[in-house]
């Protein structure tokens, strides 16, 4: 699971494009207990939500015309303007061009399918993670898992392992160093029936996903596919903000230990 000892490839950040971002503080605040915490009147009104003081995420106004609503993903590279160059030559594409704000270098890219994410060069991110009510994992859903997988490779030297999951071929993915399973932290999956969109899902690990999937729908959120059990996996919910923004929720099985 996710940790907070970023290496190459791991995922550092994550934040929520939202058009209504007070009302986006005020719902993942009841369905998470996050509390938000501005960046500062420079920061254009972008924050972090926190969680007993740390951050776990953080959230800012839409700022692309015509953007929807949405979580991004940021994956840790150690030179965002060589990782950019990889990218487009891999077949990807750049939605905004590397920006370095101080000691903090960042860009946003889209792979061969579809799926839009960032990359992040810093050696500060997430400050909790794997623990109720904080990122957990990370699922890249696209038309052609084999198609995606070897673009992540090359670029990040991630790794790829299957896994047997009922009904459909899941690979696990891991940073390209260390132990494998000490390093997993997300998986690759087809696109469901009624899922056109090639995207990232974040998972939030919680104690109660029925709890969670009732505070949803209690604050105006949906549920796109409702809280089942995984065996070997834990319960999962597939979720949406009131403004259509994709999340997901886990109680991994067996509970992990706070990273």
């Amino acid at each position: 699971m996710l940790g907070t000892e970023f290496r190459t490839g791991s995922p550092i950040w994550i934040d929520l494009g939202s058009p209504d971002p007070d009302a986006a503080v005020a719902f993942y605040g009841a369905v998470f207990g996050w509390r938000f915490a501005s960046a500062g009147p420079e920061a254009g009104g972008y924050g972090y939500f926190r969680k007993e003081g740390k951050t776990v995420a953080a959230i800012g106004p839409l700022t692309e015309q015509g953007a929807a609503s949405a979580w991004m993903t940021y994956f840790r590279t150690d030179d965002v303007q060589a990782t950019v160059r990889d990218a487009v030559a891999l077949g990807g594409t750049v939605r905004a061009e590397p920006v370095t704000m101080g000691a903090v270098s960042m860009a946003q890219l889209t792979d061969p399918e579809g799926a839009r994410f960032a990359v992040l060069q810093s050696h500060q991110g997430l400050e909790a993670a794997s623990e109720d009510d904080t990122l957990v994992w990370v699922e890249l859903h696209v038309g052609d898992p084999q198609t995606a997988i070897p673009f992540y490779r090359d670029l990040f030297g991630w790794r790829a392992e299957e896994m047997r999951a009922p009904g459909m071929s899941y690979q696990v993915l891991s940073v390209g160093e260390g132990d494998r399973q000490e390093g997993a932290f997300g998986g690759v999956a087809a696109l469901q029936p009624g899922h056109e969109d090639a995207r990232w899902v974040p998972y939030f690990a919680v104690a109660d996903v029925d709890a969670v999937v009732a505070a949803v729908e209690d604050n105006g959120g949906t549920v796109l596919m409702p809280a089942a059990t995984v065996p070997d996996v834990g319960r999962i919910a597939w979720l949406t903000d009131p403004d259509h923004a994709v999340f997901a929720v886990l109680r991994p099985d067996p509970r992990p230990a706070a990273a």
